[in-house]
C-alpha cells in the first residue's frame, strides 16, 4: 500500500515584533515574600500585562530595576499558593518596597483551568466541571505515568485490557475508551493508534497538571468527545530549576522495574522566554504471576524526551512550542530467549513516536480580544510481531517460513485558529465569544500480510465552533456553544450543541446543570486495532460495511460545596449523569475463518443508556492533613441483547465495566520534611467474557460470562526531604508498597492458547519501591 506523504507549511503572517530600548529610569523595587513566617525562595514577581519580572532568590527577597514609569500591578505567584496582587507606583529615581504574604492554596478549588470552555477561567467560576490532578498529587501516590495517575480522579478508571502486551484503556462515566478524547497541551493529537498504550508511554514527570471533564464535550472537541475530556498539560518554567528522580521497584515474584526521570526548567532574566525541558528512561522485566511461563506483566524498555517553551515576543504577543520523542520495546508472552517468532505465544512491539506542536497568540491592548493560531500532530512508526506457534506440523513449517511481523505508520495533524472577545455590559453582565475552526487529519496503515489484516484508514474532519460564556451576574452564568462538523465518513453535516448553568446561591455553593449532544465517526479506533489471542488462535475486529456515526445525548447537574475556616477547609461534589446514545457501537462475534480463529464484528446495536451519579468528599486540617476520595455508583445498558459468543446468550449489560469503582488518597506532611501517602482504587464486581478452547486445560471447555470478584488496592508512600543549603538544593528519600494486600487475579488462563482478553483488576501485584528526589 502507498501512503501519501504529506508536506504541510505553516506561515504566521503578519506578526510585528516590536523591539525597544528603554532609558535607565532607576525605577527599582525590593521586597522579600513569606508565608507563616518563612522566607520563600523562587516565587514568581513580574508586572502584570508587561515583560518586567524577576524571582526571589534562596533567602526569599528579590529586587527589580529600571522599571518603566507609571502605575501598574504587581505580582507574586508560587505554584501551592495563592496568587497576590498589589497596585504600584514607580517613579524615575525612585526605591519603593514590596513585601508579601502568601496563603497556601490547600485544595486548590479555585485554580485556573483551560479544558472546560477553551479559555482561561476559575474552576468556582466554570459552568462545566474540571477536576485537575496537580503534580503534587501525582508524586504522592507515587505514579510512574499518566495512566497509573488517571485513577485517582472521580467517575475515571484505567484498565489493563490485554494478559500478554498490557495495552490500557481509559474509562470515563462507565463509557469505554474510545468514547474518551485524550488531549496534550489542548490538542487532540492521541490517535486512535497511539491510544493503545499512550498513556502509559507518558511518563508522569512530564505533567504540570492533568484537567478532567467528565460528560460530553463534542460540541467544543468534536468527535469522540462523549464520555469525556482529558488534558495532559505538561510542565511550562516557572524558575530556574532542576529535578532528577530514580524510582527502583520489585515486583511480586522478583521483577524489577527501574525509572529515571530528570526535568530541567530556564527562565529568560526577563522572564519574556522560558524551556523546560525532560527526559525519562525505563526497564521492567517479564512478570509471570501463574507460573506457566507466560508473562502477565511484558517487558518494557522505553526511553523519552520533550521539551515546553514560551517565547513572549511583546506585552501582547507569545509563541509556544513543545516536541516530545519516545522510544519504547515491549515484549509479552513465552518467557523464553530468541526471536518473537520462536516463542510458542507472543507479543512483540517496537514503537517511535514523535509529538509536537506550536502555538501562536495575540492580545489586543485592552485584553478583551485574543487570536490564537495552533497546530499540532504527532508521527508514529511501530514494527509488531502478534503469533501463535500452530500445533498441525504442516501449519508449523508455514508459520516458521512466514511469521505474521507486522508494521504500522500512522500520522495525526491538526491545524485550527480561535477568537475570543469579551463583551462587556452584555445586556447585563460581560459575554466571553469564542469562534473557532480547526482541521484534524488522521491515517493509519497497519499490516499483518500473514492474517491478511490490513487496516488502511484516512479520517478527515473540519470542525467551525461558537461558544457564550455569559456572566449574567455574579451568581450566574450561562454557557451556550454549538459546533459544526463534516467528517470524511459521515454523509452529512454533524451539529452538535451544548447549554449549562452555573448558579451560586452563596460564596461555598456552586449548583451545575449541563444538557449536550455528541457524536462519534465510524472508524476503528483503539481496541479495534487490537489483535487479541482466543481459543487457541487470535481474535480480530472488523467493521460492518453499514457501519453508520454514533450519536449521543447527555445531561448532568451538580452541587458543589466547600466551607473554609481559620485552621480547616472541607467539601463536597455530588454530580448525577445520564447519556443516551443512539445506533451505538457493539462488538458480536460473527465466526471462525479457515485457520479456526475467531472473527469480531463491531455493528450499530441501536439504543443504549448510562447514568449514575458520583460523590467526592475533600477536607484539610491546618494544611498538614488532607483526605480525597470519590466514588461512582453507574449502570451502563443495551436495550437489545448483544451476542458476545456464538456459544452463550447475549447480555445486555455493558461487558468489562463495574456498576462501582473509585479511590482515595490521605496525605499528612506535619512539617516541611516529612510526608506520609496513603491511597487506594477501589474496583467493584463486573461481567468479563472468557474464551475457551475445549482440548486446551489451560482454558475453559467453552465460552463463558465471568463475574469477577471486587478489588481494593492500597498503596503506601514515605518520604523524607534532607535540605542541602550550600547547593541550594535538597533531596528526598521516598520508598512503599503498591498494592499492599496483593490484591490481584488468580485465574488467568495457562499456556499459549490462554484468552489474552481475559485480564481484569489491578494492573500489577504487590510492589515494593524505593526511590531517591533530588531538586531545587
Amino acid at each position: 500500500m502507498k501512503i501519501d506523504k504529506i508536506l504541510i507549511t505553516v506561515i504566521f503572517s503578519g506578526l510585528i515584533v516590536h523591539s525597544f530600548a528603554l532609558d535607565n529610569t532607576d525605577a527599582v523595587i525590593i521586597g522579600h515574600v513569606v508565608s507563616r513566617g518563612e522566607h520563600i525562595p523562587f516565587v514568581n514577581i513580574y508586572l502584570e500585562d508587561t515583560n518586567y519580572g524577576t524571582t526571589t532568590d534562596v533567602t526569599g527577597h528579590y529586587m527589580m530595576v529600571d522599571l518603566p514609569e507609571g502605575e501598574f500591578v504587581l505580582v507574586a505567584r508560587m505554584v501551592g499558593y495563592k496568587i497576590q496582587k498589589k497596585p504600584v507606583t514607580l517613579k524615575a529615581g525612585e526605591t519603593i518596597e514590596v513585601n508579601f504574604e502568601l496563603e497556601e492554596d490547600v485544595l486548590r478549588v479555585g485554580e485556573v483551568v483551560v479544558t472546560g470552555t477553551k479559555t482561561f477561567k476559575r474552576q468556582t467560576e466554570s459552568a462545566v466541571i474540571v477536576n485537575v490532578l496537580d503534580s503534587k498529587t501525582i508524586k504522592s501516590v507515587a505514579a510512574q505515568t499518566v495512566s497509573e495517575a488517571l485513577n485517582f480522579q472521580p467517575g475515571l478508571r484505567m484498565e489493563v485490557d490485554c494478559q500478554t502486551c498490557n495495552y490500557t484503556q481509559l474509562r470515563m462515566n462507565g463509557l469505554g475508551g474510545a468514547y474518551s478524547q485524550i488531549l496534550v497541551n489542548n490538542r487532540a493529537v492521541f490517535s486512535p493508534l497511539t491510544g493503545l498504550y499512550g498513556l502509559e508511554q507518558l511518563p508522569s514527570e512530564m505533567v504540570e497538571r492533568i484537567e478532567v471533564v467528565r460528560g460530553g464535550a463534542s460540541a467544543l472537541y468534536g468527535s469522540s468527545a462523549i464520555g469525556g475530556t482529558v488534558n495532559i498539560i505538561t510542565r511550562m518554567p516557572q524558575r530556574n530549576s532542576y529535578e532528577i528522580t530514580s524510582n527502583n521497584s520489585v515486583i511480586e515474584g522478583g521483577a524489577a522495574d527501574f525509572n529515571l526521570n530528570g526535568t530541567l526548567t530556564a527562565l529568560s532574566q526577563r522572564r519574556n522566554a522560558g524551556v523546560a525541558l525532560y527526559t525519562s528512561h525505563r526497564q521492567r522485566d517479564l512478570y509471570d504471576h501463574n507460573g506457566d511461563n507466560f508473562s502477565e506483566m511484558p517487558a518494557l524498555s522505553n526511553n523519552s524526551f520533550g521539551l515546553n517553551s514560551f517565547f513572549k515576543l511583546d506585552a501582547n504577543q507569545e509563541l509556544q512550542f513543545n516536541f516530545s520523542s519516545m522510544h519504547e520495546y515491549r515484549y509479552g508472552g513465552e518467557m523464553v530467549d530468541g526471536p518473537a517468532f520462536l516463542a510458542r505465544q507472543s507479543e512483540e512491539r517496537t514503537h517511535d513516536v514523535l509529538m509536537g506542536g506550536a502555538d501562536y497568540e495575540i492580545t489586543s491592548e485592552d485584553y478583551r480580544t485574543s487570536f490564537v493560531l495552533y497546530t499540532a500532530g504527532q508521527y508514529t512508526k511501530r514494527k509488531h510481531f502478534t503469533g501463535i506457534v500452530p500445533d498441525n506440523p504442516a501449519e508449523l513449517q508455514e508459520y516458521n517460513n512466514n511469521p505474521p511481523y507486522g508494521n504500522s505508520e500512522n500520522y495525526t495533524l491538526q491545524v485550527g485558529a480561535q477568537l475570543n472577545h469579551t463583551v462587556q455590559d452584555f445586556i447585563k453582565g460581560n459575554n466571553t465569544l469564542t469562534f473557532g475552526t480547526e482541521y484534524v487529519v488522521d491515517d493509519v496503515y497497519d499490516v499483518i500480510e500473514t492474517y491478511n489484516y490490513l487496516i488502511d484508514q484516512n479520517s478527515r474532519n473540519i470542525g467551525a465552533f461558537v461558544q457564550s460564556d455569559w456572566e449574567i451576574t455574579r451568581k450566574t452564568t450561562l454557557l451556550a456553544g454549538i459546533r459544526a462538523d463534516k467528517h470524511n465518513f459521515v454523509d452529512n453535516l454533524i451539529v452538535n450543541p451544548r447549554i449549562s448553568l452555573l448558579f451560586k446561591p452563596d460564596i461555598n455553593t456552586q449548583l451545575r446543570a449541563s444538557w449536550s449532544t455528541g457524536f462519534r465517526a465510524p472508524q476503528a479506533f483503539d481496541a479495534d486495532m487490537h489483535i487479541a489471542f482466543s481459543g487457541g488462535g487470535i481474535q480480530t475486529i472488523s467493521l460492518a460495511d453499514d457501519l453508520k456515526e454514533e450519536r449521543s445525548q447527555s445531561l448532568s447537574a451538580s452541587m458543589n460545596w466547600d466551607k473554609p475556616t481559620e485552621k480547616h477547609i472541607y467539601g463536597f461534589t455530588l454530580e448525577g449523569f445520564y447519556t443516551r446514545l443512539n445506533d451505538a457501537f457493539i462488538l458480536e462475534e460473527v465466526g471462525r475463518d479457515a485457520n479456526g480463529n475467531s472473527l469480531m464484528e463491531k455493528r450499530n446495536g441501536g439504543l443504549s443508556n448510562v447514568y449514575g451519579a458520583t460523590f467526592e468528599a475533600r477536607a484539610n486540617y491546618n494544611r498538614n492533613f488532607q483526605i480525597e476520595a470519590g466514588i461512582t455508583w453507574q449502570k451502563s445498558q443495551y436495550e437489545e441483547q448483544v451476542e458476545w459468543s456464538e456459544q452463550q446468550p447475549g447480555v445486555k449489560e455493558y461487558l468489562r465495566t463495574p456498576d462501582t469503582y473509585g479511590y482515595y488518597t490521605v496525605t499528612w506532611t506535619p512539617g516541611n520534611r516529612f510526608s506520609a501517602a496513603l491511597s487506594g482504587i477501589y474496583t467493584g464486581t463486573m461481567l468479563v467474557p472468557h474464551y475457551g478452547l475445549a482440548s486446551d486445560a489451560g482454558t475453559p471447555e467453552q465460552d463463558l460470562l465471568d463475574n469477577t470478584p471486587e478489588f481494593l488496592e492500597m498503596n503506601l508512600k514515605l518520604g523524607y526531604i534532607f535540605n542541602m543549603r550550600r547547593l541550594d538544593s535538597s533531596i528526598e528519600l521516598f520508598g512503599g508498597i503498591s498494592n499492599m494486600l496483593n490484591h490481584f487475579q488468580n485465574d488467568f488462563d495457562t499456556g499459549k492458547n490462554r484468552d489474552s482478553a481475559y485480564i481484569y483488576g489491578p494492573a500489577k501485584p504487590r510492589t515494593f519501591f524505593l526511590g531517591l528526589r533530588i531538586f531545587n
